[in-house]
């Protein structure tokens, strides 16, 4: 017999978060399927269980509402194989913030698509009461964000030993412009450059002459403080948010010295305690992993 299969039955309130939901799931692995028919439940077991599929989430709602009566006889279908197990996600917000989500995406209701939005809502809340109340995991909505709901499924389908968090050091030269994916940027033209040192001009960070040149200075010694004292506080912040990793990108003039230099340093401190990697844009992004 295949080894366990993890289903995850996605349903609920239309606009409660279906799609984030399903791009959460999608980067934790699931293979998604939005909007099946239930009645197609037991084609997609042939295909799961003869493949290499572990983890499959279905998206079922009343876009498929003539199919949706089938929905409980799916579930238990799903049920009956002891190597399944199958879970329902139910997606709830309150009645007003249904109406404003509608309203701001200039969607109509499916139960409501040429009346009144509250009305549609009502009569959809009234439709899927059972299945929530047999659903075993409920998350509001309401009051969350895109980000903060991913943090929730994050949370709910990651196993513990499977959850990574990662911070990627980068050093780049102003000259050649600011990386556009670094989340956090640093300037550090304002320390002595080893390039007007003419045994150094040649040489890179890495080297140990420049990294001693420019680690000795007071001030470097002290934006280091500082940045490891903002960095101590922060990453395990974004950690908590949700984010699987950070970019953190430190520029000088040319790319080559000074960032460089920081960026290896860095990546030494912060080696212990995260998954760390580092590049060096300017040096063809030659990177090593710590």
């Amino acid at each position: 017999m295949k080894d366990d299969i993890q289903i995850v039955v996605i349903t609920g309130m239309s606009g409660a978060g279906k799609t984030v939901t399903v791009q959460s799931l999608e980067d934790l692995g699931y293979f998604c399927i939005d909007n099946l028919p239930p009645a197609l439940i037991p084609k997609l077991l042939d295909l799961v269980e003869g493949g290499t599929m572990n983890r499959v989430a279905l998206v079922m709602d009343l876009r498929g509402r003539e199919f949706f009566e089938q929905v409980f006889s799916a579930v238990s279908m799903l049920g009956d194989k002891p190597n399944l197990h199958t879970h329902i996600l139910f997606l709830d917000a309150d009645n007003e913030k249904l109406v404003q989500r509608f309203k701001e995406t200039r969607r109509s209701h499916p139960l409501a698509p040429e009346g009144a939005l509250l009305d549609g809502i009502k009569k959809e809340r009234k439709i899927l009461d059972e299945i929530k109340g047999r659903a075993r995991y409920h998350i509001d909505t309401t009051e969350l964000r895109p980000l903060e709901l991913r943090a929730e499924i994050n949370r709910l389908f990651t196993a513990p030993e499977e959850m990574t968090f990662s911070v990627h050091f980068m050093s780049f030269g102003f000259k050649h412009g600011v990386p556009i994916d670094a989340d956090l940027v640093f300037d550090v033209r304002f320390l002595p450059n080893p390039h007007y040192i003419e045994r150094m001009r040649p040489l890179t960070g890495m080297d140990p002459d420049v990294a001693e040149y420019v680690m000795k200075w007071d001030d470097t010694k002290e934006f280091l403080t500082k940045l490891e004292d903002l960095l101590t506080f922060m990453l395990p912040l974004y950690k908590q948010e949700g984010k699987s990793q950070v970019i953190i990108a430190l520029g000088c003039t040319g790319g080559k010295h000074r960032s460089v230099t920081l960026v290896e340093h860095l990546a030494n401190v912060y080696g212990s305690d995260y998954q760390v990697n580092t590049s060096h844009r300017e040096q063809k992004n030659r990177e090593r992993e710590i």
